[in-house]
């Protein structure tokens, strides 16, 4: 059986070499670039990967100004398999858990791995937890690591703070993405619900073909995934005995 091991990273623990593995993991394993259907952003070509360098993880992902930001990973037999970014800052006096990214390798999917990192990732102190996505798998893992189950999901709770709280952010793409969805807007017909307009081209075959077969089993709160938009995933935080443990994803 492989060895797993989980590890925690804050401020100058977080090396260039570990950006470096970090950076590889994202280049490798995060996704591809779709189209905009509207031609009107230029995007790398569809098909090649996303990718980020070590100097942008750091820039982007680990500001100066925040309360709090750190880094786990797992390895299997020494084989980076997953890690996580997130970033933290209060928000009435509560503590806003916000993971900025979550990356499972391809050969270590559907093991519950991205529910462990974000166990592992959480902190007593965290009050509200929220994610960006365009991959339904990340949300479910935020569901159980923080909440319970996907179900736990509280629109009220969104629609009321997300944008008080993504205010806040010291990430900047967090701050500045446009919220969209029926829970912002009314007569928005998109069939989104929960989501931000990020901009952000990634193709959506994979994260549809998901989301697909989780809505054969379960309710799914935050709607349709739109080309160039994320869902926007954002929960009170349970007591850690209150968390119910539903099979992995």
């Amino acid at each position: 059986m492989a060895k797993q091991v989980f590890e925690k990273f804050r401020g100058s623990e977080i090396t260039d070499d570990i950006l470096e593995g970090a950076a590889k993991l994202f280049n490798e394993h995060y996704g591809v670039w779709g189209k905009d259907p509207s031609n009107s952003n230029p995007t790398p070509k569809p098909g090649s990967h996303v990718k980020l360098s070590k100097s942008r993880l750091r820039d982007q992902y680990l500001p100066n100004n925040a309360y709090d930001c750190c880094y786990v990973r797992v390895t299997l037999d020494d084989r980076l398999a997953g890690n996580a970014f997130a970033c933290r800052w209060r928000w009435q006096n509560k503590v806003v858990c916000w993971v900025t990214q979550l990356v499972v390798h391809a050969d270590f999917r559907e093991q519950g791995l991205a529910r462990h990192l974000l166990e592992f990732l959480r902190e007593d102190g965290d009050a509200v937890f929220g994610i960006m996505s365009s991959h339904p798998a990340a949300c479910l893992a935020g569901a159980r690591a923080f909440t319970g189950n996907i179900s736990s999901v509280s629109p009220g709770f969104i629609q009321a703070y997300a944008q008080a709280i993504m205010n806040l952010s010291p990430i900047i793409y967090v701050r500045d993405a446009k919220l969209c969805g029926s829970l912002f807007d009314q007569k928005d017909t998109s069939g989104a619900i929960s989501s931000v307009d990020t901009q952000f081209f990634v193709d959506h075959t994979e994260p549809l073909e998901v989301l697909k077969v989780v809505r054969q089993d379960r309710d799914w709160p935050l709607g349709e995934l739109l080309d160039g938009c994320e869902f926007l995933f954002m929960v009170e935080v349970k007591p850690r005995g209150c968390l119910t443990r539903p099979q992995p994803f």
